[in-house]
């Protein structure tokens, strides 16, 4: 039976944050834990708590075995980018974007 989580609104771009999902993808449960544990990057440590809310969501379901729980998705998809300027030389300005992630992923039994 598959298990859902999703986190939206990450203020981490996507593409750095499939750095991490690259990580766990296809391991399971615990593996994945402990890869998101000691990885050292910004998007590993939501990465852990939304791995560790899956397996709670698992667990709550009651007839779903956790220990031989795998990630079978994880996807990283672009959420809306926050636009601010920044003020340059003679009177320009540039924008900067401040990009956001929404992450879903998706336990299941091996």
């Amino acid at each position: 039976m598959a298990v859902k989580a999703e986190l939206k609104y990450l203020r981490v771009s996507p593409q750095k944050a499939r750095l991490v999902a690259d990580l766990v993808r296809g391991k399971n449960l615990d593996q994945a834990i402990q890869i998101a544990k000691f990885t050292r990057k910004k998007a590993a440590q939501p990465l852990l708590k939304l791995l560790k809310s899956a397996e709670a969501n698992a667990d709550q379901m009651g007839n779903v075995d956790i220990d031989n729980l795998y990630v079978k998705t994880i996807r990283v998809d672009g959420g809306p980018t926050l636009k601010r300027m920044m003020t340059r030389a003679m009177g320009r300005a540039t924008v900067t974007r401040k990009r956001t992630s929404h992450i879903t992923i998706i336990l299941e039994e091996r």
